[in-house]
């Protein structure tokens, strides 16, 4: 136990303050928790790995994927463009690269005495055809790119892609000692979407509600915190029950809480993310610096430069020819930023080298590729983006805002940081004739009532359609309001009202005391979204 203790503790503190300097170069902070592990591993020899060691990884991996999950991955976004374009260029530059990284990997064309059945082969092409969210997210947000047309495009498509490559990986873990037979892949396929179906409608339906009971009755301090944390680890056992690896599981359940109420988030996430960066994520990427060496050099020298070169060509390729068939004019820009490595393969990789899917030559040849992936790609990206920008690009913004894109630039902001209480608003007695030609402006399509200063209701201009125009000059706006109509505190969170308006589908909602119920303003969407842009640029 002192052994484990110790090494334990010397893995968590040099890994923080090797963080700490090298950021200073900007260097990845996994290259740095990694680096701790050569170190103190193959280097000095003080560090082995053993099973309490094994535990804590384990521990590790379930909470880095449930972040990713959480920060990353964003469904309603991914649903939104399934049929678009972004979607083809996203799947196109997962496929060419998969193919790319079987044809390697397994002994399908050539072989390379690597070892691995057709399952494990796909399992590591899987891997080399992930693209990196995280990684590209820093990039563009560090450069205020967020909000330009280019760095939305890309960081659109790199989510879908990464999900997409993520599945397929957790896909062929889960099948791991079974026959790729039709029905097999039906069955975990079948799985995979009831413990999904299931693990959503928990997470956005039940926990919360159940959290929000649980604190007014108990009253214990940090309940929300113990509740998702312990849901995680049932999740996780749960995924494996359903044949599915636990990393996915972990993966599913951040992705279905993403959507989490904020004053929950902020109650949560805190404790969640110092416990995950402060100890267990720290100590997982050390892992794959205790297991680095160089038995990937018992591989043959054709081997190591198939596995190098082959996938990588694949992906550039892949990026091309995806934006090219969609003609979206940014290949080079995309393409070098869906190369983009991060920290999703190397826990993958760990995953497969405890499992035995991998066997450590393999193992560390692949680690290697991802340390230069993450030294070399994030200037590159700058480099291809500052390239293209130089020309007439004419590219439009994609139809969608990410969502982890609004949680970052919304997180901790509420109401009463963007209302407005100065505007003047409709009385009812207003005709829909004087309504409609002086009140109406553009991307706004409800407008709050008053009566008397007082709040009346909503009108919609899809409620007008209804009435004739000959009846529109003697028609009090009052006659065609809602007064049935959602409402919110300068108190709530403003991404927690954003989210209540785009499920009512509307365009503005009244802000009310939350003790007197006093009429105090109006927010709109665009506000929001002005507020969020303004946000992104400043912070960043």
């Amino acid at each position: 136990m002192e052994e484990a203790l110790l090494s334990i503790g010397l893995l968590i503190v040099l890994a923080k303050i090797a963080e700490g300097l090298l950021r200073r170069f900007r260097v990845n902070s996994i290259v740095a928790y990694a680096a701790t592990g050569v170190i103190l591993g193959p280097v000095l020899g003080i560090v082995e790995p053993t099973v309490e060691l094994e535990i804590l990884l384990s521990i590790g991996v379930f909470l880095f994927f449930f972040l990713i999950g959480l920060d990353e991955i964003d469904v309603s976004s991914f649903v939104s463009v399934i049929k678009g374009r972004f979607f083809i260029a996203a799947a196109i530059s997962v496929l060419v690269p998969l193919l790319a990284g079987i044809a390697v990997t397994s002994d399908i064309y050539f072989d390379f005495d690597l070892g691995l059945d057709f399952t494990d082969a796909l399992a590591v092409a899987g891997v080399l055809a992930l693209s990196s969210l995280g990684v590209v997210a820093k990039v563009l947000s560090d450069e205020g790119l967020l909000r330009e047309p280019l760095g939305l495009q890309i960081f659109a498509i790199v989510i879908i892609a990464e999900l997409i490559a993520l599945l397929v990986v957790g896909f062929t873990i889960g099948e791991r000692g079974h026959d790729l037979t039709v029905s097999n892949i039906l069955t975990l396929l079948g799985q995979m979407m009831g413990f999904t179906i299931a693990a959503w409608l928990l997470s956005t339906k039940v926990i919360p509600r159940l959290i929000v009971l649980l604190q007014r009755v108990l009253l214990v301090p940090h309940l929300s915190f113990g509740l998702l944390l312990g849901g995680l680890f049932l999740m996780v056992v749960g995924a494996e029950k359903m044949g599915v690896h636990g990393s996915i599981g972990a993966l599913l359940f951040g992705v279905a809480l993403s959507r989490l109420p904020g004053h929950i988030r902020q109650d949560v996430m805190p404790g969640i993310r110092s416990t995950a960066d402060g100890l267990f994520v720290p100590l997982f990427f050390a892992s794959a610096g205790l297991h680095l060496s160089l038995a990937f050099t018992s591989l043959s020298p054709l081997a190591i430069a198939a596995i190098v070169i082959v996938p990588l060509v694949g992906k550039f390729l892949g990026a091309i020819v995806g934006a090219y068939v969609i003609r979206m004019g940014i290949s080079f820009p995309l393409a070098t930023g869906l190369m983009a490595k991060g920290a999703a393969e190397i826990a993958l990789l760990l995953i497969m080298l405890q499992h035995n899917l991998i066997q450590e030559d393999l193992f560390s040849l692949l680690i290697l590729i991802m340390f230069v992936y993450f030294l070399t790609m994030p200037p590159l990206i700058m480099f291809a983006i500052n390239r293209f920008k130089t020309s007439d690009s004419g590219t439009v913004v994609p139809v969608i805002i990410p969502a982890p894109l609004i949680r970052f630039a919304l997180e901790d902001l509420r109401i009463k940081d963007i209302l407005d209480d100065t505007p003047n608003y409709p009385d009812t007695g207003l005709t829909v004739r004087n309504f409609v030609d002086n009140w109406i402006v553009p991307h706004q399509q409800d407008y709050v009532v008053t009566d008397s200063g007082e709040l009346a209701g909503i009108v919609s201009l899809s409620m007008l359609r209804f009435l004739p125009k000959n009846l529109w000059a003697s028609t009090p706006l009052g006659n065609v309001l809602s007064q049935h109509m959602h409402k919110a505190r300068p108190e709530d969170f403003v991404e927690d009202v954003l989210q209540q308006m785009k499920e009512s589908s509307l365009t503005v909602i009244p802000i009310v005391d939350g003790e007197t119920g006093e009429f105090l303003g109006t927010v709109t969407s665009r506000d929001i979204l002005d507020v969020m842009m303004i946000e992104v640029r400043g912070e960043r």
